[in-house]
């Protein structure tokens, strides 16, 4: 498993590219000064990892964020960017201006990473297809996909040149997701967990209060050192400073055996509080 003790950790991608472990997610944070002071906010909390999309519209204000952070002497490689393309956008030309506009908003020469955000029927081949020219062109460091099951990696693998690097799925201790997570580690895909402290809904209750207070932790602290612990890369949300600043206390501890069989006990749930991909053909 890769080091996870310092908000600096990263996991290194199967194209040798570094990815840390903890990013800021930024669904729902808005398109205007909110979001600008939560990238911010972020960074100044050592968070080197923004994690949006088209489709939240504030790829412009992340960009804003990121230049505040720079205008205080920080370097432009020093924080990773994933952003991703939305449904509207999947054939292939379509998805290569789609991601041109998205770099012009975020205000970047090279984005970090730049994913599938939903597998589109019928079309999310050519929008691979796309992906894997802008990665080969170097304007992207990695490509991936989101909210992709089994079956849907199994047929983009029969017709890719460049497999994805990353799989972003809902993951957390009620919905671990288990054949998903080996499927993508047999095959050296990175799994990064959105929606890892459950959209709150779940932070009372009784079993994860217990856990966190078997730890000594917040139950997000809990819930976000568990995925870290699974091997995943964590997008906590947040724009208020203060849980940005908790969400990153998290790499001064471990999980005892008996908070983990308790977090584990939580899987029979399945309980997904976002998208599902499923039955999407």
């Amino acid at each position: 498993m890769h080091a996870i003790d310092t908000i600096h950790s990263a996991v290194t991608l199967r194209n040798g590219v570094s990815m840390p472990t903890l990013g800021l997610g930024v669904f729902k944070a808005g398109s205007a000064a909110p979001c600008i002071d939560a990238v911010f906010c972020a960074l100044q909390q050592g968070y080197r990892h923004i994690d949006t999309a088209a489709i939240y519209r504030n790829e412009r204000q992340v960009g804003q964020g990121l230049a505040k952070w720079r205008a205080e002497g920080h370097g432009e490689g020093s924080a990773f960017v994933t952003t991703k393309l939305w449904n509207k956008d999947h054939s292939y030309e379509a998805a290569l201006s789609a991601f041109e506009r998205s770099r012009q908003a975020l205000g970047l020469e090279v984005v970090d990473q730049y994913l599938i955000h939903w597998p589109v029927s019928g079309l999310r081949l050519e929008a691979w297809r796309a992906l894997e020219r802008l990665y080969e062109h170097g304007v992207c460091r990695s490509i991936g996909v989101s909210n992709f099951t089994v079956r849907h990696l199994e047929e983009l693998a029969q017709h890719a040149r460049v497999m994805p690097h990353v799989n972003q799925v809902e993951l957390h201790p009620l919905l671990p997701q288990p054949e998903l997570v080996q499927w993508c580690r047999r095959h050296d895909i990175q799994t990064v967990a959105y929606s890892p402290l459950t959209k709150a809904r779940f932070l009372d209750d009784p079993v994860v209060l217990e856990a966190a207070g078997l730890a000594q932790k917040t139950p997000a602290q809990v819930l976000l050192r568990w995925g870290l612990e699974q091997g995943h890369v964590v997008l906590p949300k947040s724009t208020h400073p203060e849980r940005i600043a908790q969400n990153a206390a998290i790499f001064d501890f471990e999980l005892t055996a008996k908070v983990r069989r308790l977090l584990e006990s939580l899987a029979q749930r399945g309980e997904r509080t976002a998208w599902d991909p499923t039955d999407v053909v």
